[in-house]
C-alpha cells in the first residue's frame, strides 16, 4: 500500500513540475512575441548595438530625392519608383534593383532564345516580340507588382497608425513633454512604419536640424495627406502660437472622420477596385504561366507576319485598359 502510495505522489509531483516549467516556457516565449511585436525595427537595430549614424542610413536607404519644379516624366517616375521601395522597407538601393531586373531581363532573354532554337524553329520577329514581352513580364512586371501590393500594404498601415500615434502625441503634450519628447515617446511605443519614421524625426532634431524640416522631410517620404496636415499644423503653431495639444486633438477627429469616409468609399467601389486588381494581374499572370508550362502554344502562332503587328497592339491596349481602370477606381477622399 506504501508503494503505491508513494509511486501515486511521485506521478502527480512530476506532473506537476512539467505543468509549472511548460507554463514559464509559455510565458516567457509569449512576453519575448509580444515585446519583439511592440518594437519597431529602429529600436531593434539601436538594442543590437548599431550605433544612430548606421540606423538612419539603412532606414533612410530609398528616401525619395527633392524635385524640380521643371523635373521631367522620367526624373518623375525615378522617384515614384523610389518612394515605392521605401514604403515597401526595401533596404536594397533602387538602382541595384533594376540592374538586377537588366541582369534577370537579359539571361531569361539568352535562355529563352537558346531554347527556342534547340527547338528547332525560326526565329522570327514575332518570336523575338514574344521572347522580350515574356522576359519583361518576368523580370519586371511580376517583381514590380509585389513590390507594390507590398508598399500598399504599409501605407495603409501608416494611415491606420498615425492617428493613433497623434493621440500618443497630444497625450505627452498635455502632460507637459517638449515637442521633441513627445515626438521621442510615439517612435519608443508605436509600431512600423510609423515608430521608425517618428524615431527618423527624433534623432535628426537631437542631430541639429530643425523639427519643421525633420517633419517635412517624413511627409515627403510618404506623400500622405494625414502626414501633411499634421506637419503644417505644427509649423503654423510654432511660428503663431497657440495650443498645440488642441489642435493635434482637432487633427487626430478630423482624420478619422476622413479615414471613416474613406474606408465607406472604400467598401462601395471594392468590387470595381478587385476587377481592376483582377484585370491588372491576371492576364501577366497567365501570360508567364502558360508560356512556362506550353511555350508551343505561343510560338506556333509567332510565326505568323500578323502576329508582329496585333501583339504590340494588344499590349497597347492592356496598357490603355490599366490607366482607364486607375482613373476610375482611384477616388478621392
Amino acid at each position: 500500500m506504501s508503494a503505491v502510495l508513494v509511486r501515486l505522489v511521485t506521478m502527480v509531483a512530476v506532473f506537476a513540475a512539467v505543468f509549472l516549467i511548460a507554463q514559464v516556457l509559455l510565458r516567457l516565449i509569449w512576453q519575448y512575441q509580444a515585446d519583439r511585436a511592440a518594437v519597431n525595427e529602429r529600436l531593434r537595430m539601436l538594442r543590437a548595438g548599431h550605433d544612430r549614424d548606421r540606423v538612419a542610413h539603412t532606414l533612410l536607404k530609398n528616401a525619395p530625392p527633392q524635385l524640380s519644379a521643371d523635373a521631367t516624366w522620367l526624373e518623375r517616375a525615378h522617384v515614384a519608383f523610389v518612394r515605392t521601395l521605401m514604403a515597401a522597407a526595401i533596404r536594397i538601393d533602387a538602382r541595384q534593383i533594376l540592374l538586377r531586373m537588366g541582369l534577370a531581363f537579359a539571361a531569361v532573354v539568352f535562355l529563352a532564345l537558346f531554347l527556342v532554337s534547340l527547338s528547332g524553329r525560326t526565329v522570327t520577329m514575332g518570336v523575338l516580340q514574344l521572347v522580350l514581352a515574356f522576359a519583361a513580364a518576368l523580370a519586371f512586371g511580376l517583381p514590380l507588382l509585389l513590390i507594390n501590393r507590398k508598399a500598399q500594404k504599409r501605407r495603409r498601415r501608416m494611415e491606420e497608425l498615425f492617428p493613433v500615434a497623434l493621440d500618443i502625441f497630444s497625450r505627452s503634450l498635455h502632460a507637459g513633454h517638449p515637442i521633441a519628447s513627445a515626438i521621442a515617446l510615439v517612435a519608443e511605443e508605436m509600431d512600423d512604419p510609423v515608430g521608425s519614421e517618428f524615431g527618423l524625426v527624433s534623432d535628426e532634431v537631437s542631430y541639429g536640424a530643425e523639427l519643421n524640416d525633420a517633419l517635412a522631410a517624413m511627409a515627403d517620404r510618404w506623400d500622405l495627406e494625414d502626414i501633411r496636415m499634421f506637419v503644417v499644423s505644427v509649423s503654423v503653431q510654432s511660428e503663431t502660437g497657440g495650443n498645440l495639444a488642441e489642435i493635434i486633438e482637432n487633427l487626430t477627429r478630423v482624420i478619422r472622420e476622413r479615414a471613416a469616409l474613406f474606408l465607406k468609399v472604400r467598401a462601395l467601389s471594392s468590387e470595381g477596385r478587385m476587377t481592376g486588381w483582377m484585370l491588372t494581374v491576371l492576364p501577366v499572370f497567365t501570360f508567364v504561366s502558360m508560356f512556362l508550362m506550353n511555350p508551343a502554344f505561343y510560338l506556333e502562332v509567332a510565326q505568323d507576319r500578323i502576329f508582329t503587328i496585333g501583339f504590340p497592339c494588344l499590349f497597347g491596349l492592356y496598357a490603355i485598359g490599366i490607366l482607364a481602370i486607375r482613373r476610375i477606381t482611384d477616388i478621392k477622399v
